[in-house]
């Protein structure tokens, strides 16, 4: 399992990943590992503050980078007063045994301001593989 962790503007973003063999084929003549990471997003400032969008860059052992951009996660756009938290966990497939993952989240306060919260690379990786 990878963490990471980050603070913006009060906003604490910390993610862990896993390797999800069930529904990886690493066997196959399409090769494909699967992981899973799970999100919590912290509100520790002092405004309340809303996700409105995401910013994922993906990249595997091979240097390929993926960007990754959409309204929202998991199909929710929360808001999150000072204090509360929102967690959800979603995959990423890579071709490789090996990646990193790092982002931003688009946050918006109740009064208008804009600031990218910042999601810390973490690895995805294959336990026990050599990279």
């Amino acid at each position: 399992m990878s963490t990471s962790e980050a603070i913006t503007n009060g906003v604490r973003v910390r993610v862990a990943s896993q390797y999800l063999p069930e529904h990886s084929h690493a066997n196959q003549s399409e090769r494909q590992w699967f992981f899973a990471y799970t999100v919590k997003i912290s509100n520790e400032g002092i405004d309340t503050v809303q996700l409105v969008s995401r910013h994922w860059v993906i990249t595997d052992a091979n240097g390929r980078t993926e960007e990754v951009r959409g309204a929202g996660v998991v199909g929710a756009q929360p808001v999150l007063a000072p204090g509360e938290s929102f967690e959800y966990t979603s995959g990423c497939p890579l071709k490789t045994a090996y990646g990193t993952m790092r982002g931003t989240y688009q946050m918006v306060t109740d009064d208008g301001q804009q600031f990218d919260a910042e999601i810390a690379p973490f690895a995805l990786n294959v336990p026990y593989a050599v990279n």
